[in-house]
């Protein structure tokens, strides 16, 4: 009924020795999930006393209204309708940071600008790209212009041939297309607006990612 002490303690050393990578493992995880919870709590905190973005009051798109701007997307939609009838519809979203620490918004945002006239299915599509320069003014950049025939807005299908007719060596052509674009609205106080709104979406996403990061890595009761 009895076993030898020599048996037990070999059995027991046995055990022990089965559990140690277990138990590694579980310090090693806990112990990275600790190092972890402070990189993230301490990135919270930087974003919470920074407020780059989240202190500027938002401003005014003008007669635009917001169309589309999910929680879950990097991107917006405005739209508004001009005295004349015109349509003109705006959907943007940021690229890549820049280099320019100097610049108030780190980075640009890419745009497209279609207006429609009443009555008519074709419209003129510009690709542009609103820029913050130094100090505090804000700027838009044309770099193609598109004249799109038949477009069909409410589907995935493909819009059919379109004609390019934008020469960034015309600069005379460029100052008009800029007047046509500022008499609808798409002027530098909105390039300015467009980008705050657009930085302030993505660093309440990014601080609300950190949060639910931060959920993942916290140990339970």
């Amino acid at each position: 009924f009895f076993k030898s002490p020599e048996v037990s303690v070999s059995s027991i050393f046995l055990w022990a020795m089965r559990k140690v990578p277990a138990v590694l493992r579980q310090a090693r995880k806990a112990i990275a999930d600790l190092d972890s919870l402070k990189v993230l709590q301490y990135e919270i905190n930087h974003e919470f006393s920074a407020k780059q973005f989240q202190n500027d009051e938002s401003r005014s798109f003008g007669d635009f209204v917001v169309d589309w701007d999910s929680p879950q997307s990097q991107d917006v939609v405005l739209r508004r309708r001009c005295e004349s009838g015109e349509e003109v519809a705006v959907s943007a979203f940021l690229g890549a940071e820049g280099s320019n620490e100097n610049f108030k918004f780190p980075r640009n945002a890419f745009m497209k600008v279609g207006v429609k006239k009443p009555g008519l299915r074709s419209l003129l599509q510009f690709d542009c790209v609103a820029t913050a320069q130094v100090g505090d003014s804000c700027d838009i950049e044309i770099q193609n212009v598109n004249y799109i025939s038949s477009p069909d807005l409410d589907s995935s299908a493909h819009k059919g041939p379109y004609i390019s007719f934008f020469s960034s060596s015309d600069e005379r052509l460029q100052d008009e297309l800029h007047k046509y674009l500022e008499a609808r609205g798409v002027d530098k106080s909105f390039a300015d607006s467009l980008l705050l709104h657009l930085h302030k979406k993505e660093q309440g996403q990014y601080v609300e990612w950190l949060h639910k990061l931060q959920g993942l890595v916290t140990p339970s009761e």
